[in-house]
């Protein structure tokens, strides 16, 4: 607001008191002058009503005089001044800085609150400024701040700025590289899982967390030994048939040649002049032995007939 005033050529009736017109004199130029410095107070004065909030202009319109105004305003805020240092001291020194953030960002926070300090007039040594920025890195720069703090060459507050730079675009180059690198792992690996499609391993964690194969417990098909598949059999291979054994079977029926024949009758109480006819057959059944022509003895010493 002073500048702004200043700029006006308004400045100097902050400081002034209104002039008075001498007794005995009516000069028409000294009351000319009078009035001329009235309506240059009035400018001033309402310049800072102006600036200041709606809520605050009723409290301060009491005072008719840019001086009066102008003191009564530095009376009630510059009393606050004193405070301000304190908390500003008490930013600095509370003042983290985290791993979430970038680094120089942070480094440029503390800047704005160290020139804040020094604009209230305290003074601070640029080798105590180094030493805090350096106490107040976070916990992911744990080994580059026992780096610093163990250098014996002093440095300024430039040269701890360039330094952190460099270190913090190094560190984001290494995360880009490794990153990359594990992209390009996943892709090696989805693809050697896209080539074994259909094949399953029987895989599990071990004690501690290491791949181990699971041992078979089945019987191999080749030497029947347990413990070992039979595509993991040492031993030759066996030839494998070549169909069905049930097939084989079925196809040496059909090149069979069988003929059935009843080797036995109990015709007992049966009509010796009856017929057993089948008629499903070519062959039938009678008790005339005068019928049969060949008499064949069985090995078991039983008698056996044959009709022909």
């Amino acid at each position: 607001m002073l500048f702004y005033l200043t700029t006006l050529n308004l400045s100097r009736f902050l400081s002034e008191d209104a002039p008075k017109l001498p007794e005995g004199l009516s000069n028409a130029q000294a009351v000319s002058a009078i009035d001329a410095w009235k309506h240059s107070d009035f400018l001033c004065r309402n310049y800072i009503m102006n600036c200041l909030h709606d809520s605050l202009y009723n409290v301060y319109q009491v005072h008719k005089m840019a001086k009066a105004l102008w003191e009564s305003l530095d009376r009630k805020y510059k009393t606050e001044d004193a405070g301000a240092k304190k908390f500003v001291v008490g930013k600095f020194l509370d003042y983290k800085m985290v791993d979430s953030k970038t680094l120089i960002s942070q480094v440029q926070e503390i800047q704005i609150i160290l020139h804040e300090i020094l604009a209230e007039g305290m003074i601070l040594s640029e080798t105590f400024q180094v030493a805090v920025v350096i106490k107040k890195l976070p916990p992911g720069w744990k080994d580059f701040k026992n780096y610093l703090k163990h250098k014996h060459k002093e440095m300024s507050m430039e040269d701890l700025i360039v330094r952190l730079q460099i270190e913090e675009d190094n560190r984001g180059s290494d995360c880009k590289a490794l990153n990359s690198f594990d992209a390009k792992t996943n892709i090696v690996e989805y693809k050697q899982e896209q080539n074994s499609k259909g094949k399953k391993s029987n895989r599990n964690l071990g004690a501690k967390g290491k791949i181990s194969k699971q041992k078979f417990q089945g019987k191999c098909f080749n030497c029947d030994k347990k413990g070992h598949k039979s595509t993991e059999c040492k031993l030759p291979k066996k030839k494998k048939h070549e169909a069905n054994l049930l097939d084989r079977i079925e196809g040496d029926m059909e090149n069979m040649n069988l003929t059935a024949v009843v080797s036995e009758v109990n015709m007992m109480g049966s009509n010796p002049k009856e017929w057993w006819i089948d008629t499903g057959a070519t062959r039938h059944v009678c008790t005339n032995k005068d019928l049969f022509t060949t008499f064949e003895k069985n090995v078991h010493g039983e008698l056996c007939l044959i009709c022909y």
